[in-house]
């Protein structure tokens, strides 16, 4: 449970942590919070030579708007997410799901950026940024470059960042005001990993008809889900009760989780329907 040795870097700019990644190559990882790499570093699953800690450069961290955009700094805490006002009035999603992240001790140090990038399946983050249509914003040895968050994952633990890359900030267009919203995670104990999870962004007319949906999936596959042809269902409907069937089977038809402590596949298919009809009927009760 002790980690090998390794050298240990402090940046103070991107363009220095940039230049550290890029010339240390595969020997180097960043670090963000920690909770996923140095749990890894102890139990010798990583074994970096180099330690790039990003915590001392403050222009990876706040939030602010930028016209119809949220800009959220990678190396803000989740801490900082839950408390933000502005997330509040505008992204209301991203501090009920910061709640269901881990503990208060973990959320104090954790950051939004390590959740989001690290390419791990149960990481909560992943599904709200592709189900917000957000955007990942990369520095490099080559300069600057965005991704979509439903580009960005490919596989376990790997993503769209090329050798030499971090993510920066996160930018995410605001939604209609009133938008409905909710992430339904179902979970074995406090700062467990989700069993099944699904986040659902709405907009509803006066006629109480869906107008727009998004809907995506925590952990049941080797990356979060974006359930567009459930959320096609949705669109055009009042969500009666056999539209609501109908996009739980179609969310159910994309998973392919894993079997372990938190149960069978086929008990973990069954929950990310029902948490995608926990999630459609709060998110249009907000709507």
């Amino acid at each position: 449970m002790i980690p090998g040795t390794f050298a240990y870097h402090r940046p103070k700019t991107i363009s220095e942590a940039a230049a550290l990644l890029a010339d240390l190559g595969d020997d180097a990882r960043p670090l963000a919070g920690g909770h996923s790499l140095i749990p890894m570093m102890k139990l010798r699953m990583a074994t970096p030579q180099h330690l790039i800690d990003l915590g001392g450069i403050p222009d990876l961290k706040g939030i602010r708007q930028d016209g119809e955009n949220i800009v959220i700094g990678a190396m803000t805490s989740q801490a900082d997410v839950i408390a933000s006002d502005l997330l509040a009035a505008t992204l209301p999603i991203l501090r009920e799901t910061a709640l269901v992240i881990a503990d208060p001790q973990v959320r104090y140090c954790g950051t939004i950026g390590g959740n989001a990038a690290n390419g791990d399946p149960g990481n909560d983050m992943p599904a709200i940024m592709m189900a917000l249509d957000a955007n990942y914003e990369v520095a490099g040895s080559n300069g600057l470059r965005s991704i979509p968050a439903r580009q960005f994952y490919q596989g376990a633990y790997y993503t769209a960042l090329e050798p030499g890359e971090l993510l920066t900030s996160i930018s995410i267009p605001v939604p209609p005001q009133k938008h409905g919203y909710a992430y339904e995670k179902l979970k074995r104990k406090i700062g467990d990993y989700a069993t099944a999870a699904a986040a659902v962004i709405l907009v509803m007319n006066q006629g109480g008809t869906v107008t727009f949906c998004a809907i995506s999936l925590t952990n049941v596959g080797e990356t979060a889900l974006l359930a567009e042809k459930a959320a096609e269902l949705v669109v055009g409907s009042g969500l009666d009760t056999a539209t609501v069937a109908k996009a739980m089977a179609a969310a159910e038809e994309i998973t392919s989780p894993a079997v372990d402590g938190r149960g069978s596949a086929a008990y973990r298919t069954k929950m990310a329907g029902v948490m995608v009809k926990r999630a459609l009927q709060r998110a249009a009760a907000r709507a």
